[in-house]
């Protein structure tokens, strides 16, 4: 299997290479993302350093490009794969593009209309008015609302309008493709941005099926990948979870002043094993700084609070720091603290900060990093 997962890997990029050399309209793309990171209070243990991968930017490759069919009309596609820089290994065991795969048609007057896998519209039309747009970290913990990305959907359908005076709508519907049960795995969403030279805002909503039980195992589906942390690893069960989000921003000068609220619902049933309701409200408030055009920084801090089935806070503060090396590479440093306090739902909360890779600590954790991020 591995092997010819490899050849196909192999061919895919050989293709690809053809293909740029070919036509002009076809691109291969990456980035290279690696750091040493040193983490307080981390799996039990007092400290960790470790080399650390797509700590800013996930590392990656993939090939982008469109064919035009006449009449302004032209036919997209992505394929894009997900890998460790570490060690070589894919990101996802059982996938080669695990991070999107997907065709389609784009029209300037109807929008793009694109099928396969691809990134929930909740991170496409509203991440790139939060913090974690500029560095990462200071959004919601265990990214409970989905506000770094946390999902991306299979079997989707997606829907981006054209951008009207600054205005941009964006629908997205996810089939189960479970026989017999037309709900179950299924996924739903609207989004809404609006963009001026100086402000930013940017909503939507988000209903996630988290599969029929009768002939599936919840958590394990086309959207259970959202539960990787200690805050909500308890709620993995849930029949389906709902979020929110808003989020706005200012720009003045070379500052841009920010933040996004979030509310986001697990919600239970007769198979679930928790009885109540777990529902998380997130806020985040940040500010971005461009000192020079190769100095950048970031201040951001985050507060979320959880009610029902369990009852806890989450507090986290980052700092982060970049220098432009060029317009492809940039070394970046970041320092946060988190602290936790109340129950998640299986036993005291933990601290996690953002979707770190760093495991859940006690009811405080401290984490750093420096890196390099290069992108081609």
């Amino acid at each position: 299997m591995k092997a010819v997962r490899n050849a196909l890997v192999s061919l895919a990029m050989i293709v690809a290479c053809q293909l740029v050399h070919a036509q002009s309209s076809v691109t291969l793309y990456g980035v290279l993302d690696e750091s040493i990171q040193y983490v307080h209070n981390t799996a039990g243990q007092r400290s960790q350093i470790s080399m650390q991968q797509g700590n800013w930017l996930l590392s990656r490759w993939g090939v982008t490009g469109s064919e035009d069919i006449g009449h302004g009309t032209k036919v997209i596609f992505t394929l894009e794969s997900g890998f460790n820089l570490n060690n070589g290994a894919f990101a996802s065991s059982n996938q080669i593009f695990n991070r999107a795969a997907y065709v389609g048609v784009s029209n300037p007057h109807y929008g793009d209309f694109t099928f396969g896998r691809q990134l929930n519209i909740m991170y496409t039309v509203i991440t790139p008015v939060q913090c974690n747009w500029y560095y990462g970290f200071c959004a919601a913990p265990g990214d409970v609302d989905m506000a770094d990305g946390g999902i991306r959907l299979n079997n989707a359908a997606t829907w981006m309008s054209p951008v009207w005076s600054g205005l941009q709508l964006a629908a997205q519907y996810s089939f189960g493709n479970v026989a017999g049960s037309v709900g179950s795995d299924q996924t739903y969403s609207l989004a809404a941005s609006y963009t001026s030279s100086t402000l930013k805002a940017a909503a939507g909503y988000i209903h996630i099926d988290n599969g029929n039980p009768v002939g599936s195992v919840r958590g394990t589906g086309n959207n259970g990948n959202i539960f990787f942390s200690a805050v909500n690893a308890a709620y993995m069960t849930a029949s389906s979870y709902d979020v929110a989000r808003a989020a706005a921003s200012y720009t003045i000068g070379s500052v841009t002043l920010g933040g996004y609220y979030s509310f986001s619902e697990y919600v239970a049933d007769g198979y679930s094993v928790f009885k109540k309701s777990e529902r998380y409200n997130n806020a985040s408030l940040y500010a971005y700084w461009m000192m020079t055009p190769a100095w950048s920084s970031e201040f951001a801090v985050d507060y979320m609070r959880t009610r029902g089935d369990s009852s806890a806070t989450y507090k986290t503060a980052v700092a982060s720091l970049g220098y432009s090396l060029s317009k492809t590479t940039q070394l970046y440093g970041s320092v946060a603290y988190g602290h936790a306090a109340g129950q998640n739902g299986a036993g005291a909360a933990q601290a996690v900060i953002g979707d770190s890779w760093a495991a859940a600590g006690t009811s405080w954790q401290t984490l750093a990093f420096v890196g390099i991020d290069h992108r081609f």
